[in-house]
């Protein structure tokens, strides 16, 4: 959706732009080189392993230190980030909130069930349990809860039954189990549904093991004053939980007059992209601009 982002940043030549998540870099690169001449982008990104290669990447399209600087840090932390560059307030900020596609396609890293791998979904690996140790440490209860609260889970009492009982520690484990365990549970469930509740339980474990819906509840409620007068802001998400807490901030802010305008609804991803990438399916973008005062 870099097509979309521009539209609604509308980011111009000397303005100081934030991308709150870094990732691979494709919207930052994008938003940089409209940020020419004399603009600057300040990036952020929690994960230690990608983070220097995408920076590497963005220096070598030539961007030196005085248009683009990445630091390692989660995006709740932008208020001190900013101030540790020296900026005020910020005329664009970018939060894109999905898994990028280079933590989602390295099996290593346990995100996604597509690979063999351990049962991490760390985004900074040093740091933090898995969620092979979230399942072991977590009652079946608490399991449900989690399942429940962060996915909207329909089966989630069955499907904690099904992980309390067996403690996977591989992608692939956790993958076999919740298939085959909620078609033997329910076996009138159709099979779009069972591969459903497994992206769902993943989903789920990944937000809690990086704390995801705290992070983000610190980026909405620090991210006004960020925001220079008219300043533009789009936020990304990609499941029900993030939009909810994206609109409903983004609609408070309205009524106290901190924001000028919000999107009236989600902006989606065009046919086209959906069909080429089907990631881009779930991703809802949503905007605001700080009112002029």
């Amino acid at each position: 959706m870099v097509a979309e982002v521009l539209q609604h940043l509308r980011p111009v030549a000397g303005e100081v732009a934030i991308d709150c998540t870094l990732g691979g870099g494709g919207h930052a690169l994008a938003i940089l080189e409209r940020l020419q001449p004399g603009g600057r982008l300040i990036a952020l990104d929690v994960d230690p392993i990608e983070l220097p290669r995408t920076e590497a990447r963005l220096r070598v399209a030539g961007f030196d230190r005085d248009a683009f600087v990445a630091h390692r840090a989660n995006f709740s932390a932008l208020a001190p980030v900013m101030a540790a560059e020296g900026v005020e307030a910020a005329d664009v900020i970018l939060a894109d909130l999905g898994v990028s596609s280079m933590q989602h396609d390295s099996p290593e890293r346990g995100f996604s069930f597509r690979g063999v791998g351990p049962l991490d979904m760390r985004m900074d690996p040093s740091h933090g349990e898995t969620a092979a140790q979230l399942i072991a440490r977590l009652d079946e209860a608490s399991l449900t809860a989690l399942l429940t609260t962060n996915a909207d889970e329909p089966n989630a009492m069955v499907i904690a039954g099904i992980l309390k009982r067996e403690l996977p520690d591989t992608t692939h484990a956790l993958t076999r189990l919740v298939r085959m365990g909620l078609t033997a549970a329910l076996p009138e469930l159709p099979k779009a549904d069972v591969k459903m509740s497994v992206r769902r339980t993943l989903q789920a474990l990944r937000i809690t093991v990086n704390d995801e819906f705290a992070s983000l509840e610190g980026l909405l409620a620090g991210l006004p004053p960020c925001l220079a007068p008219g300043g533009r802001v789009v936020i990304m998400t990609f499941h029900s939980g993030e939009d909810r807490r994206v609109k409903k901030a983004f609609q408070a802010g309205l009524r106290a007059g901190i924001y000028g305008a919000i999107a009236d609804q989600v902006v989606r991803s065009t046919k086209d992209e959906t069909f080429a990438n089907r990631r881009a399916s779930s991703a809802k973008l949503r905007w605001a601009v700080r009112a002029q005062r």
